[in-house]
């Protein structure tokens, strides 16, 4: 039997631009397992992972923003407790270890302990939990034993994960059909596959901003991975950030306007529609919201809606349609890309969408003269969206 199981969970998402291995034969049910992790095209992750007597073992090839090579140990007690928590990280052509990270618990607290082998070693105390699992960026294997602990509660579960800086508190249910509910306090749902025993097989995140796909399979040479991953990197091909930042700044008939927002790339997806749906509120960008500064006041859509814009700091969101859409000025700042109060909107206005001779591979927002005025513009794919804007007199 397989159930079904939407999953919430906190990813920071990256790609690399290297084949995913696809084993010919399917993934063995055992103690033994190992996944491959990608986002459209480009995979992110490989790991394989064993259970021992009291926890678990994994090694991971991590390719953001440069290749790492990782191996973790688990160590529980006989109640699931967290007894022990170790990863070592190391460069995959030298050995070098670059960081060796450590957790216990110490009273009703966990003592994490960070160190960097050419810098400074960290020990911060964090909130204990009850059989706290660690959280670990891009890496799935801790999700393993999650999903297991939902199947077998068989109901309503907390689930903590853990990371360097506190604690994040996931919960999970069991539907009368099976389906297991793991959700994040404040991330979209993903979809998991797993097996009766709770054996993680599948994990999609399309729902969520990240939109990468986990999937078991029957074995995969990590190390091996790792090396063909760190090589790519030495000759400039390498995975880099994930979502970058990008910023803009113009001077338009006498104003310095500035926008600074987060790059997604293609990666070989389906972007207008699908990636970015159709009808449904876009952060216009990726991770933290997107700003737009200007020291003069605009005009925006200037012979149609003809929204003021006073001097100051705004948010950019907006609403992309197949026939142009709408942006959104908000006059909240500082806030992630997820977080939006329509009550805070300054106004909307319409968005003309048109063909771009040349597909974009990463998102990018432009400022640029246009007549007596300039045209705001955002690019991505083989599509642009955009609105002129006047600098008031």
């Amino acid at each position: 039997m397989r159930v079904s199981v939407p999953l919430v969970v906190a990813f920071a998402v990256l790609s690399g631009c290297a084949t995913t291995p696809t084993p010919s034969t399917p993934a063995p049910l055992a103690e033994t397992g190992a996944f491959v992790t990608v986002l459209g095209d480009d995979t992110l992750a490989v790991e394989r992972f064993t259970r021992t007597t009291n926890g678990m073992e994994a090694t991971v090839a991590l390719r953001a923003p440069r290749t790492t090579l990782i191996s973790y140990r688990l160590d529980l007690d006989d109640a699931g407790g967290l007894e022990h928590y170790d990863a070592t990280v190391s460069q995959p052509l030298t050995g070098e270890v670059l960081r060796r990270t450590s957790a216990e618990p110490v009273g009703d607290s966990l003592r994490v302990t960070v160190a960097e082998t050419m810098g400074e070693t960290m020990v911060r105390m964090v909130p204990g939990a009850a059989r706290p699992l660690p959280f670990i960026d891009m890496v799935h294997w801790p999700f393993e034993l999650m999903v297991a602990r939902a199947v077998e509660a068989g109901g309503p579960l907390d689930q903590p994960l853990f990371t360097e800086r506190g604690v994040v508190a996931f919960t999970s249910d069991v539907a009368p059909d099976g389906a297991v509910t793991v959700r994040h306090p404040f991330r979209g749902p993903m979809s998991v596959e797993a097996d009766a025993d709770g054996r993680l097989l599948t994990l999609d995140a399309g729902a969520t901003t990240r939109k990468l796909v986990v999937r078991r399979v029957a074995d995969v040479d990590v190390e091996a991975a790792a090396t063909r991953y760190a090589e790519q990197d030495a000759a400039g091909r390498s995975v880099g950030d994930l979502s970058g930042r990008g910023e803009t700044v113009a001077t338009i008939a006498g104003a310095t306007i500035a926008v600074d927002y987060g790059q997604p790339q293609m990666r070989g997806r389906e972007i207008w529609g699908a990636l970015v749906p159709w009808g449904e509120l876009w952060r216009t960008g990726a991770n933290r919201a997107t700003h737009l500064t200007t020291d003069r006041a605009l005009v925006l859509d200037p012979d149609g809606a003809a929204l003021a814009v006073p001097a100051g700091a705004y948010t950019l969101y907006s609403i992309p349609e197949a026939e142009g859409g709408l942006l959104i000025v908000n006059r909240q700042t500082g806030q992630g890309g997820t977080t939006y109060e329509a009550t805070r909107d300054l106004g909307r206005v319409p968005l003309t969408r048109s063909s771009l001779t040349e597909a974009v591979e990463v998102f990018t927002i432009g400022v640029e003269a246009e007549g007596r005025g300039g045209r705001l513009a955002l690019r991505w794919a083989s599509d642009a969206f955009s609105v002129p804007f006047a600098v008031a007199e």
